[in-house]
């Protein structure tokens, strides 16, 4: 495991998110964190190289905290960026060949077969990574939208019903307890 590699992006995207200029604010950090620890469960679970998988996400939003004119495009120029970075320490090309089709194809929003279990794992972790947001979801719908309760709660709900919609089935299986649980207690 490169540690040396992980630490650093750790460091770098929370600088990047700290960023006056980052439009998502720190809670775009907490996102990421949590899409790096639910990659790594999954990666354990589809027996993929849990490495990449974890160096992906960190990465995987790079671009949307860096520039957000970026963001609409943010997988293509994050995978330039991980060249990038992963360049300067000389990590293996094919290594980084992968970690930059995994943040190509994470999007949920933007459909593309996964083509090897590291996607999927990224792909999936920045899904369910919403369930572990809540509080940031609640304060995008209350304090930076304004809405009312129930607008806020109906809003919170829909996200996480599209986001539980985008995993792979066997990640619906694995995730459903999670799924349950949090919008059980949005009533």
């Amino acid at each position: 495991m490169r540690t040396d590699i992980l630490e650093y992006l750790q460091n770098e995207i929370y600088l990047r998110c700290k960023e006056p200029t980052n439009k998502f604010g720190m809670g775009c950090y907490y996102h990421i964190e949590s899409v790096v620890k639910n990659g790594e469960i999954l990666a354990e679970k589809y027996n993929a190289d849990k490495e990449i998988v974890m160096i992906a996400a960190w990465l995987h939003d790079i671009a949307s905290i860096t520039d957000y004119a970026l963001y609409e495009e943010h997988h293509i120029h994050g995978a330039e960026i991980a060249y990038e970075l992963l360049s300067k320490f000389c990590y293996d090309e094919s290594k980084i060949l992968i970690v930059q089709n995994c943040i190509k194809n994470h999007r949920g929003s933007v459909y593309i077969d996964k083509n090897n279990a590291e996607e999927l794992c990224v792909a999936d972790a920045d899904a369910i990574s919403h369930f572990d947001s809540v509080p940031s979801l609640l304060y995008l719908a209350y304090v930076e939208r304004q809405m009312s309760i129930e607008e806020g709660i109906r809003f919170v709900k829909e996200k996480l019903e599209r986001s539980f919609c985008k995993l792979s089935n066997e990640s619906k299986e694995f995730y459903v307890d999670k799924y349950q649980q949090v919008m059980s207690i949005l009533g």
